[in-house]
């Protein structure tokens, strides 16, 4: 039997842990240095990861912080893939939701006007002219 593997390409290894869809967005992803390799920028898509590195990844709206637990020996579902890292990225923020008042009734300058208050804009606006 072999041994299991103790180092991966960078790009193999994003793909297998499903943080892009293909290889070659992972390539694109390594290559473009919207990845780091415990705090060092990479430059290519075939640095070597193994076991106990931190991988920091930039993507479109969130940055993900990794920290690598095994070496994936192919590309499985999500569930496998989720025991590949530890993630340690901060948490999102919550967005403010803003509570309707019991009644209803919404606050004044809140969201777009209702049918009454658009008609005062119009009447308003042809005693401007």
């Amino acid at each position: 039997m072999s041994e299991p593997a103790t180092a991966q390409r960078i790009d193999k290894w994003l793909w297998h842990a499903r943080v892009t869809k293909s290889r070659s967005l992972a390539q694109k992803l390594a290559v473009s240095g919207h990845v780091r390799l415990n705090r060092e920028k990479v430059d290519a898509a075939s640095k070597t990861v193994k076991i106990g590195d931190v991988l920091t990844v930039v993507l479109e709206r969130r940055v993900l912080v990794l920290k690598i637990l095994a070496i994936g020996a192919r590309r499985g579902p999500a569930s496998e893939a989720r025991l590949l890292y530890e993630d340690l990225s901060p948490p999102k923020p919550e967005r403010a939701v803003r509570a309707m008042p019991d009644d209803g009734r919404r606050e004044a300058g809140a969201g777009r006007p209702t049918k009454k208050e658009r008609r005062q804009i119009d009447a308003f606006r042809r005693s401007e002219d």
